[in-house]
């Protein structure tokens, strides 16, 4: 699930709980979906990224509301776009009055902690309501989780959640600061999201499993023709000149350190998963 946001989404790291508020009259919350990343895109590639899940059955569709909502007829604006995974629609009964301090002024939402009591009383409620849907609908508690046997939730929120490959995409574009990880480039409609681990052979839809790449460094590395060493550094295979009779462009990078990484460890390439690309998939 993805919805549009007009700036860049700081508020929650991934797995933060980002609450539905109704609109008026319903001044209340009917439902909760789980961070998962944000990054600003060109609507194109917004739709290419999450197609229908942006709320809409065309691009066409998708690309006059935002053109009404701006006040231009641009095609092709760059729209803030946020993931968030794991939704769940609280029915009627269960809709959950917002708090006094969320005044009906506020458009582009509030933010709460559980270290404040407005805060702790409002998850508590949640937590109660979810516990519900979790006991109705037995499959929703393993789609939370990438590991665990149960949800974590309450204090910590919920830090681990399954991510599908729309929010993977996005996810790993912004955490590589939509640049090629081996190149630097930075035209993003030629950039993807490249697992390492293929997603066929039960590589996860996780940042640690990804990298961003030009589309035919993307192609080549699938191929095994270009790997990454559990070190960062770049390999190109002989084969490329033996079966191709050229390969200069991409020969130039061979051994050196990947142009950019992201921020967060956590976020960086898993050394198992480099290692599973070097010798499974790679041809030297």
């Amino acid at each position: 699930m993805a919805t549009g946001w007009a700036t860049s989404f700081r508020v929650l790291k991934p797995g933060g709980a980002f609450l539905f508020k109704l609109k008026s009259p319903h001044n209340a919350i009917g439902g909760i979906g789980f961070f998962a990343a944000q990054s600003q895109l060109p609507l194109s590639l917004a739709w290419d990224t999450f197609g229908s899940r942006n709320g809409f059955t065309t691009q066409e569709q998708f690309r006059a509301v935002i053109q009404q909502y701006r006040k231009n007829q641009d095609r092709n604006p760059i729209i803030g776009c946020i993931a968030l995974t794991n939704p769940v629609f609280f029915k009627q009964e269960d809709w959950i009055p917002v708090p006094d301090t969320w005044s009906r002024s506020i458009v582009q939402g509030k933010t709460y902690s559980t270290n404040d009591s407005i805060g702790r009383t409002l998850w508590q409620q949640i937590e109660t309501v979810l516990a519900h849907y979790l006991t109705d609908v037995p499959n929703i508690q393993n789609s939370f989780t990438v590991a665990e046997e149960s949800p974590q939730y309450g204090n910590a929120v919920l830090h681990k959640v399954r991510i599908g490959q729309g929010a993977f995409r996005l996810s790993v574009i912004d955490a590589y600061h939509k640049r090629c990880a081996i190149t630097g480039e930075k035209t993003l409609p030629v950039l993807e999201a490249a697992h390492i681990k293929p997603f066929a052979e039960s590589g996860p839809n996780r940042t640690s499993n990804g990298l961003l790449l030009r589309s035919d460094m993307h192609k080549l590395f699938d191929n095994g023709y270009i790997t990454i060493t559990p070190n960062f550094k770049i390999e190109i295979s002989t084969r490329i000149r033996e079966e191709f009779e050229n390969g200069k462009e991409y020969y130039q990078y061979h051994g050196k350190n990947l142009s950019i990484l992201p921020d967060l460890t956590i976020n960086q390439p898993s050394k198992l998963y480099l290692e599973y690309h070097n010798t499974i998939i790679y041809r030297p």
